[in-house]
């Protein structure tokens, strides 16, 4: 028991959140906010970025520099130039960094499988409505603690708001 305790992953979901649970359509963002595009590369650089196939081709930039990019796949064999590959989520933990924080990136089926292995969550809570078809899943209060919130109200780049949350497993 206790060896399991000291091998336990330091996992940890970003995402930005729409009123409505969207976080993407057509397999790209819903919105683009400045802010929270530097706080994701502040928090995620120096650090393994988890993702399933779908994000990592969505990304503008592959892989994400000074990061280590971990991509999901569930075809056996498969290679990602530059990426560390995984072919299950059991898989992507045991590859994940021990000493370190690591990040779930997406997508939507990513973060519904890592949410029962996450200890922290970082959301950026966009308050506002988006069509999307791919959604996050509902945080619980019971087994989720919001520990810090700053809401950002005047970003002259957008018409909404959004706060910046970070919440930790009770």
């Amino acid at each position: 028991m206790e060896e399991q305790m000291t091998n336990k992953k330091d996992i940890s979901i970003i995402v930005a959140i729409a009123s409505n649970h969207a976080i993407g359509k057509d397999n790209d963002l819903l919105w683009h906010i400045s802010k929270d595009l530097q706080r994701f590369k502040r928090l995620t650089e120096g650090h393994t970025i988890v993702m399933g196939k779908k994000t990592y081709f969505s990304l503008p930039r592959r892989p994400l520099p000074k990061r280590t990019n971990m991509v999901i796949t569930d075809v056996p064999g498969e290679q990602i130039d530059d990426c560390l590959m995984a072919y299950s989520i059991d898989d992507a933990i045991g590859k994940m960094e021990n000493s370190q924080e690591n990040f779930i990136i997406g997508g939507g089926s990513i973060y519904k499988q890592f949410m029962p292995y996450a200890d922290k969550l970082y959301i950026t809570r966009v308050h506002k409505d988006f069509q999307g078809d791919v959604f996050f899943p509902e945080i619980d209060p019971v087994i989720w603690k919001l520990h810090s919130a700053e809401k950002i109200i005047d970003d002259p780049q957008n018409d909404f708001s959004y706060t910046f949350e970070i919440y930790f497993r009770k």
